[in-house]
């Protein structure tokens, strides 16, 4: 295969089982198509869509000597589901009604008996050039960005929800706020969501989102949408796996993905983070919540988490603090990314309200300046380092 373009994979619906030996044999000669999954007579639309969603191949081997009208029909209910596999009508012999039958009912290609590997050869390459999103399809994946704490209450979640609003703010792009915090998530809490699902809703469903089982777990607020943590507190495993495809759902329909996390020493955020482009953690000036962050950011750095790739955030600053900020940079060995004003009063009459904070108080032009900082260096941090992967393919958390 060295030089080709790589196999393309395949359902093939044959019931003429003759023609299936014919395509089975040129197939060991020319390895042009990789078969999935087979049927041996026609299905039915339902049956065809849940195959076709179950196996994802790139194109559909349809035998049309069978039954060239039932075969049409097939044709034509693909292109009526929007599935992105191609049809490639199969025949017993180069017959010309058959391929203008199936052309116009949908079809891309057309092979028969013997299968000629050069005929298959060219056929595929075409297929290879059809298949290629163009670049109004290429979606870039989103930017994943956590927030944690050494020390509960230190803030973490206050600041992941303003940054959110901040962000949609700043880039008017497609915003998702999540709470990982499945022992105490607060995010519903501050913006007055009720009778709402939740990050297990999404887990259970993990396998069908793309079906548009997500729609129905996400909230939205002031153009935000938002996956909360379950009203009750939940202490059971979190299968990692299914976390990994949510969040990977989340990166491919977002531009922004901010997560609320629980304190960084628990599991589940160490695995949050390690899929993240960009984790802050969250302290304030008072002795104990420092402690716990030095030894937060040895741990990181014991597990290899890059320093770029993870910054200290001061939160609730106060002039009279009597530690500098350069005495803490020395303390943690790591660079302070943000230094957040204790801004109590503007705080408060955002939770009160539910909304986000003032964009003129102290503490909202703060996080307007981290969201900026954050947007503006987008480019660089879709370029994903090699971060430890945490996740363990079967372990739950």
């Amino acid at each position: 295969m060295t030089g080709r373009q790589p196999v393309l994979t395949a359902l093939a619906i044959i019931p003429d089982r003759e023609l299936a030996a014919h395509l089975a044999s040129a197939l060991e000669r020319s390895r042009s198509f990789q078969i999935l999954s087979e049927l041996k007579s026609y299905p039915s639309l339902q049956t065809l869509e849940i195959r076709v969603r179950q196996t994802k191949p790139d194109v559909i081997l349809l035998d049309l000597s069978s039954g060239l009208d039932e075969a049409c029909e097939l044709i034509r209910s693909v292109s009526s589901l929007s599935l992105r596999a191609q049809v490639v009508g199969l025949h017993v012999r180069n017959d010309s009604d058959a391929i203008l039958r199936s052309l116009r009912s949908g079809a891309s290609e057309f092979l028969y008996a013997p299968f000629d590997v050069q005929t298959q050869n060219d056929a595929v390459a075409r297929l290879h050039r059809l298949l290629q999103p163009g670049p109004a399809e290429q979606a870039e994946p989103g930017s994943i960005v956590a927030f944690s704490s050494a020390k509960p209450g230190s803030g973490a979640s206050t600041l992941a929800a303003q940054a959110a609003f901040a962000l949609r703010r700043a880039t008017s792009q497609r915003i998702l706020l999540a709470d990982f915090d499945l022992m105490g998530g607060m995010i519903g809490f501050y913006l007055k969501l009720a009778n709402t699902k939740s990050l297990l809703d999404a887990l259970q469903i993990a396998e069908s989102l793309q079906d548009g089982g997500w729609a129905s777990c996400v909230a939205l607020v002031d153009g935000v949408d938002i996956l909360p943590a379950p009203e009750a507190p939940y202490a059971g495993p979190i299968d990692a796996a299914r976390l990994h495809a949510v969040m990977e759902h989340a990166r491919m329909n977002y531009e922004w993905v901010v997560i609320d996390l629980p304190v960084v020493f628990q599991r589940l955020s160490l695995m949050t983070i390690s899929e993240s482009d960009r984790a802050y953690l969250v302290s304030t000036p008072e002795l104990p919540s420092l402690h716990l962050a030095r030894k937060a950011v040895n741990l990181l750095d014991h597990l290899g988490f890059p320093k770029e790739r993870f910054q200290i955030v001061m939160n609730r600053i106060d002039r009279r603090d009597e530690i500098a900020g350069s005495d803490i940079e020395r303390l943690f060995n790591c660079a302070i990314d943000a230094r957040i004003p204790n801004d109590y009063f503007s705080l408060h009459r955002a939770v009160t309200l539910g909304q986000p904070v003032d964009g003129h108080s102290e503490l909202g032009k703060a996080v307007e300046s981290l969201a900026h900082r954050l947007s503006g260096g987008a480019g660089q941090d879709r370029k994903r380092g090699a971060l430890p992967d945490l996740r363990v393919a079967t372990s739950p958390v």
